[in-house]
């Protein structure tokens, strides 16, 4: 038997790994510890028809499956059944019954754990979700200061505390764009740091700091140990500053926070070992909005302040006119200030030369010498700089100080930064001559003359910080006094006008779940390859191991860190710039096959003694075949074995029950567990196309936490323990014809419009007859049946100048019913294990599969939308979810997979501008439940009405939206779009509704006893018990789940008792518990 593929179905960001390989049950307790610092892995180039092999890898599996050698594991069929002795059956009202192993999932939380949920968030001055409502976002002319106001004041300001300015001269450097990151590194990046090397050394007074350390690693390992010594000089003597650290400046709207912390690392690790330079300044001027999450990492990072810079223009001017442009950004679940880091805001419209000395634009630009007559780079408002001579510099000098002072009024020292660069700049050795050159002759001017109040040089960021601290009388990091507070993050970013960039959080999905599937196999493969390290060093055979296999780990991780540049994983690079990213994830995900293949093969031999390892032949082989290569890793063993031997890995460090499916080429099969056991199969039908099948072949297992679990497959006769879903195609065209594999049972019908359901013990799911789409959710334990519609709806562009681009979200208006001209073929599966339905559609094909598997998998529905709008102009295709929940205007999403913001629907803001990014996750939620959407891939989401969700799913768009790609979105891939929907009831935190709650309220009293009277009879029989009651015992034919005292009046709630204990009350003790009785 032929196997060839296997996807691991797991709820929430759990994922299983799956490879063929030795017996083993890893034991927990040889956990390494991370291995540190390996020699950077150059790769080759790969074609672009590479890209299309993706596409192809991507619509399929996330997971491994491997076969092994015959003579390596010798498991023998004992005739055994499932654990449990039974069979699955279905039950009176058709769902399927699944008997279990004995071992039921749990969840078992202390209430101190809950506390946290459910206490108040922390105050904070300002409350970006309260500022959103405060402001009106009407866009007035505010003159030379387009976005802002006119800036006055009085000349004597600063005679008593002269103005402090520093210049900080920077150069962006895009780790890809329009160029990819090896043509910018030889076209710009090596010349600017080849320079800065040079020029800096003239003279001890000019500064720079520098932020991609994915660029400054090139050039440092392809530079001679004098260039190393003089750059390492420059550094430690405070003339240039690595500011961030990161290995790119990284997205904040769509990276995971495991990648962006993995690239803080990567960029922090290279620094420390080959400068011992620690950073401590952020520097964020170009990621599209800012989230929450970042200052988080930084200040874990031990960095004491940072800077942003793409924050929406009114927002900018709110606080501007506030003087709040620098505050202590605040997590927003944090009641102290244990999160606090000190970040500016950047007030004005970019990070180039003319919006960074001040309000008027005109004016700063005259200061840009890079812009001076005769060269190729001139100032738009037509007055162009003037070289500075003894003859004009006090009249420039003036013009300029009057900048740097209206720019200082809207801060709260008098200290001002003002940034000197933009992208890529300094790549010539003449424009350091031109910037320096000239400012030098201003600053000498200004400081030579007292009468002019002020101090200016050139600084790094740190400089400026620390100037800020010291004015204000308080240690490096904290809070100077009369700073706000701030909580909240900086989505969605507008620019100017109604220009919201919101498409980008969707742009490329096929890239930004491919992106995903790399993190996960990095993964995977850094735990089993620091497991096999660990079990090495035990068995003493550290230098046998290949540990050479942790520079593909390195390759990984700096591929995975490329790629959260905020040009990469947004999408919005050039076409020929994402090939080189897809070509750099795809070399990396081969990589980590032989990661993975290596530490499989070690760890699963029972007599390591016997170890091998060989460069060119490995134990275990790749699947060469095209047709059964998936998204993961195949390995084969000689044709003529028919036993294959499923070692499955799980990477996360809880057990792990999974439904696991691998593609088989016979419809006969058994499965037996590692000690011989058969467990159940469900052998159901492998679709080519709407109407062509094979057959695949499904189990449950439960994985130990970190560890492997054998099984024997094989081809068989049939087993009881086998048996076979039902699949129904409801047609709507009678001359379809169904190619089916025997013996699995495939039936057709006339598609009716009447509503169709599926079930499984825990859910219902009812369909549309037309449409083949979701239309309701009923749990078990609740009669209630939820509406849960599915739609899908498009949007197209404005017919104006200004159109959507890969940055920009700017539609023709609200969304229109997607439409085709037949109606879909929905195919409906049921079965024990999973039930599904799919629907084709023209331009995606949507599957709702249900898990008949205890705990969370079992309550969510697992959803894939295969999209392709490749035939599409100007078209973004939205998946919308539409529910009786009762949510009015607000949401929550989720920032970097991290934390939950959030956020309210705006009528007085355009329909892009309530769009949101969504990392991992999105709700909406009333007093009784909450609907969230897990997604698998970074994605735009909104809620436009109450009890809505809606989520873009692709977008292709035919031109450049003006933010200098210079292209549209025209490359787009046929992508899975994979999510969960998770519909929860609410226990707590209920709104005061006519239905009885779940609890009960028990009220005791301790009569006090008054013995010297005589005891007559009282009609009943009663015992004293010196007040002790086990209060189970009062409840007949009633399980008692919950007891827990409470406050008199139920406000105040204590640790639960466990079900079965005894109270003790003293006389005249009155007490009130909590109880849930079923």
């Amino acid at each position: 038997m032929k196997l060839k593929k296997q996807v691991t179905v797991c709820g929430g960001a759990i994922f299983c790994v799956a490879v063929f390989s030795l017996y083993l049950m890893l034991d927990r307790s040889f956990l390494a510890s991370p291995v540190t610092f390996i020699h950077f892995f150059p790769w080759g180039p790969f074609p672009p028809n590479r890209i299309e092999q993706l596409e192809q890898l991507l619509e399929e599996n996330h997971q491994i499956i491997s076969h092994i050698k015959d003579s390596v594991l010798e498991l023998t069929d004992t005739g055994a059944v499932s654990p449990s002795g039974q069979l699955p059956f279905r039950s009176a009202n058709g769902s399927w019954v699944l008997p279990f192993d004995g071992r039921p999932t749990f969840l078992s939380v202390k209430p101190q754990d809950c506390q946290f949920a459910q206490g108040h968030r922390g105050q904070t001055d300002l409350q970006m979700l309260d500022i959103y409502s405060l402001l009106k976002f009407d866009n007035v002319d505010g003159g030379v200061w387009k976005q802002g106001f006119e800036i006055t004041y009085e000349p004597g300001e600063w005679d008593s505390e002269p103005l402090q300015v520093f210049v900080v001269p920077h150069s962006h450097n895009d780790p890809g764009w329009v160029k990819t990151f090896d043509k910018y590194y030889t076209d710009q990046t090596q010349h600017i740091l080849n320079n800065m090397l040079v020029k800096l050394t003239e003279d001890p007074r000019r500064k720079f700091i520098w932020s991609e350390i994915s660029y400054f690693a090139k050039w440092w390992e392809s530079s001679d140990t004098h260039k190393q010594e003089a750059m390492r000089k420059l550094i430690l003597g405070g003339q240039l500053e690595m500011v961030t650290g990161g290995w790119v400046m990284t997205d904040e709207a769509n990276s995971h926070y495991f990648a962006m912390i993995d690239q803080l690392i990567e960029g922090h690790q290279w620094l420390e070992k080959n400068l011992g330079v620690t950073p401590r300044s952020g520097w964020a001027v170009d990621p599209f909005g800012h989230s929450a999450t970042m200052p988080y990492l930084l200040k874990r990072a031990n960095l004491t302040s940072m800077l942003i810079q793409r924050v929406h223009y009114s927002i900018k001017k709110h606080f501007s006119s506030s003087r709040s442009l620098e505050f202590m950004w605040r997590q927003a679940w944090d009641t102290s200030s244990n999160t606090d880091i000190f970040c500016h805001m950047m007030p004005f419209y970019s990070y180039d030369v003319p919006h960074t000395c001040g309000p008027d634009p005109k004016i700063c630009c005259q200061f840009d010498f890079k812009r001076l007559p005769g060269g190729r780079v001139n100032c738009p408002w037509k007055v162009p700089p003037r070289a500075i001579v003894d003859a004009n510099v006090a009249e420039r000098a003036h013009l300029l100080l009057d900048q740097y002072r209206k720019k200082s009024k809207l801060f709260r020292s008098k200290v001002v930064l003002v940034p000197l660069g933009d992208d890529f700049r300094y790549d010539k050795a003449l424009e350091w001559d031109q910037q320096f050159l000239n400012y030098q002759k201003l600053f000498d001017y200004m400081n030579s003359h007292p009468e002019m109040h002020v101090q200016a040089q050139f600084g790094t960021l740190t400089d400026y910080f620390s100037a800020v601290y010291k004015a204000s009388g308080v240690p490096q990091g904290f809070r100077p006094p009369g700073y706000p507070v701030l909580s909240g993050d900086f989505f969605a970013y507008a620019d100017r006008e109604d220009h919201y960039w919101s498409g980008y959080y969707t742009s490329r999905p096929f890239y930004k779940t491919l992106d995903r599937v790399l993190e996960s196999h990095l993964r995977g493969a850094e735990i089993l390859f620091s497991l096999a390290v660990a079990h090495a060093r035990h068995a003493g055979m550290e230098g046998r191991y290949p540990t050479s296999d942790y520079t593909l780990l390195t390759d990984a991780r700096r591929t995975v860190a490329l790629f959260q540049h905020h040009d990469a994983i947004a999408g919005t690079a050039k076409e020929n710039v994402v090939i080189d990213y897809g070509n750099r994830l795809l070399h990396s995900l081969q990589g980590l096959k032989r990661v993975i293949i290596n530490a499989a093969h070690f760890l699963v031999m029972k007599n390591k003694d016997v170890y091998r390892f060989y460069q060119t032949e490995p134990f275990l082989e790749t699947v060469r075949n095209q047709t059964e290569i998936w998204m993961g890793f195949g390995l084969i063993l000689p044709r003529s074995l028919l036993v294959r031997y499923l070692v499955l890995f799980n990477p996360v460090e809880q057990d792990r029950l999974c439904v696991v499916t691998v593609l088989v080429n016979s419809a006969r099969v058994r499965l037996l567990t590692e000690d011989g056991q058969t467990l159940p199969v469900q052998l159901s039908a492998q679709w080519s196309t709407a109407t062509q099948m094979s057959a695949e072949a499904s189990f449950m297992v439960r994985l130990p936490a970190l560890g492997l679990a054998v099984f024997h497959l094989y081809d068989s006769a049939d087993s009881p323990m086998t048996l076979r879903s039902d699949t129904l195609l409801r047609l709507s065209d009678r001359g379809l014809t169904v190619h089916n594999v025997e013996p699995l049972p495939l039936r057709s019908q006339a598609a009716d419009p009447l509503p169709f359901y599926v079930s499984t013990q825990s859910l219902t799911l009812g369909f549309s007859g037309t449409t083949g789409l979701l239309e309701s959710i009923r749990r078990k334990d609740s009669p209630q049946e939820v509406k849960v519609q599915m739609q899908f709806v498009t949007y197209g562009t404005r017919s104006s100048k200004d159109k959507s681009g890969a940055y920009l979200f700017l539609p023709d208006g609200k969304a229109k019913p997607y439409s085709q001209k037949g109606p879909p073929v929905v195919r409906v599966v049921e079965g024990p294990l999973f039930s599904e339905v799919v629907a084709f559609y023209q331009h995606f094909q949507q599957t709702v599969r249900i898990h008949n598997v205890p705990g969370a998998d079992g309550l969510s529905l697992d959803v894939t939308i295969m999209v392709d709008i490749r035939e599409q102009s100007n078209k973004e295709l939205a998946m919308r979810l539409v529910t009786d929940i009762q949510s009015d205007d607000t949401f929550y999403t989720d920032l970097n997979g991290f934390q939950m913001q959030p956020r309210r629907h705006f009528l007085k803001l355009p329909l892009q501008a309530n769009f949101y990014p969504m990392p991992s996750q999105a709700y909406i939620q009333d007093s009784q439940y909450r609907l969230t959407l897990h997604s698998a891939q970074a994605l735009g989401v909104t809620s436009l009405e109450s009890g809505q969700l809606e989520v873009i799913l692709d977008r292709r768009l035919m031109q450049d939206d003006n933010r200098g790609l210079g292209q549209g979105l025209k490359d787009n891939k046929k992508t899975a779009n994979r999510f969960r929907f998770l519909l929860e009831r609410r226990s707590i935190g209920n709104k005061d509704t006519n239905s009885p709650s779940s609890y009960t309220a028990l009220i005791l009293h301790r009569k006090a006893l008054d013995c010297g009277l005589e005891t007559i009879n009282p009609g009943f029989n009663c015992t004293t018990t010196e007040g002790q009651l086990t209060v189970s015992s009062l409840f007949r034919n009633l399980d008692l789940q919950l007891l827990q005292p409470v406050s008199l009046s139920l406000m105040y709630s204590s640790p639960p008792l466990g079900n079965d204990s005894s109270v003790s009350l003293e006389p005249m003790e009155i007490s009130a518990f909590r109880l849930r009785l079923r």
